[in-house]
């Protein structure tokens, strides 16, 4: 086989100005200089150095923002990618600190944003692969593996629960079932609901979405609607699950709210749907229900100004929904009640401040108390 050329012409990228080489010229690149060493290039290590090569044209295209809010963006992207490529035990050790109670049954931790519970397509690393590793940094190495006793969502923060034991774990998972377990939002909204507090008491569905981007979405499948000014019921479909939403606003400007939401059923993604398609008061950052047929937050201009950012930025705003508290009832005879409380992440308290937003129980550092 021929060796190929170390010289050839480069492709003009319309819009930038400059002559970049083809990948075709990289690869040459690549081939000629082992070549020139003694040392053999194998298709492992050729794939390895064009990804490295890639990655440094792509740090060195990126400008670095001068704006702070900007930055801090950039900085939690890069830290929710990290997420997925560190090492288990980086991340056990990462949750370890975050522990809020532990006793004999239960661990409950604090659980970061962009951190998925389970695997699924796409996902490198979830908490469900340290438990484990977990188990073993708090009771030691012939530790059983903790288990998951729910489930939140990647972009969700806050309290989540763990237990030693598969038995405790289901009575746990039997509690949520039968809706015993107290449970307390908080969001940051784009606009203000009206009224102030109330239930949202509106079925839910899952349908899918015909355009650009054809994907599924949770929406509302109301059992009542409004024909020639009268109210008419409307035949409720069998997939429609019921969906109860307790709210209430805990500080508010014009164009933005703290809410606290109690959910009293637990369907997917019904907290984030009742709010949009409910409330018409999306959570900050949600990027799948801000609006049915796009993709990405659609933010007032008061409200990019408010946080410093472009409308282009607003794709990488992180969600502002957290898992404020959770109250378990007592798990046996002689025990009480757990009432679980977890702090607000930073990006949170800081998009609080910026928005005008009053925190509440706020302590001297800013912080909620936990």
């Amino acid at each position: 086989m021929a060796v190929p050329s170390c010289s050839g012409p480069g492709l003009w990228m319309r819009g930038t100005g400059q002559t970049v080489g083809s990948l075709s010229t990289l690869v040459s690149k690549l081939f000629c200089s082992a070549a020139a060493s003694s040392e053999p290039l194998s298709a492992q290590r050729l794939a390895e150095k064009l990804r490295a090569q890639k990655q440094e044209q792509k740090t060195k295209k990126e400008p670095v923002p001068t704006n702070p809010v900007q930055r801090r963006v950039r900085e939690l992207m890069r830290f929710t990618q990290q997420l997925q490529r560190v090492h288990p035990n980086v991340l056990a050790k990462a949750l370890s600190r975050g522990i809020l109670h532990q006793d004999k049954d239960l661990v409950v931790i604090d659980k970061p944003y962009g951190l998925p519970v389970h695997g699924g397509p796409g996902v490198q690393l979830c908490i469900s692969d340290v438990l484990p590793i977990l188990a073993k940094m708090l009771h030691g190495h012939k530790a059983e593996p903790l288990h998951l006793c729910h489930r939140l969502d990647k972009e969700t923060t806050g309290v989540m629960v763990l237990a030693w034991e598969k038995e405790v774990a289901h009575q746990v998972q039997e509690l949520f079932r039968t809706r015993q377990v107290a449970k307390k939002y908080w969001a940051i909204t784009v606009r203000v609901p009206v009224p102030s507090a109330g239930v949202v008491d509106i079925p839910i569905i899952e349908k899918e979405v015909q355009g650009q981007q054809q994907h599924h979405k949770m929406t509302l499948s109301p059992s009542y609607r409004m024909d020639k000014g009268k109210m008419v019921k409307v035949r409720s479909s069998r997939n429609a699950h019921v969906a109860v939403t307790q709210y209430q606003v805990l500080s508010s400007t014009l164009s933005s709210a703290l809410m606290e939401l109690q959910p009293i059923t637990g369907i997917k993604h019904q907290l984030r749907v009742h709010l949009s398609f409910g409330l018409d008061c999306p959570i900050l950052g949600d990027h799948k229900y801000s609006d049915w047929n796009k993709l990405a937050p659609q933010l007032s201009v008061g409200t990019l100004k408010k946080l410093g950012l472009k409308q282009s930025k607003a794709r990488h705003i992180p969600l502002h929904l957290h898992a404020r508290q959770l109250i378990l009832p007592a798990l046996g005879s002689g025990r009480e009640e757990l009432n679980l409380v977890c702090k607000l992440p930073r990006f949170f308290v800081r998009s609080l401040r910026r928005l005008g937003l009053e925190i509440p129980n706020q302590d001297e550092n800013g912080d909620n108390e936990a």
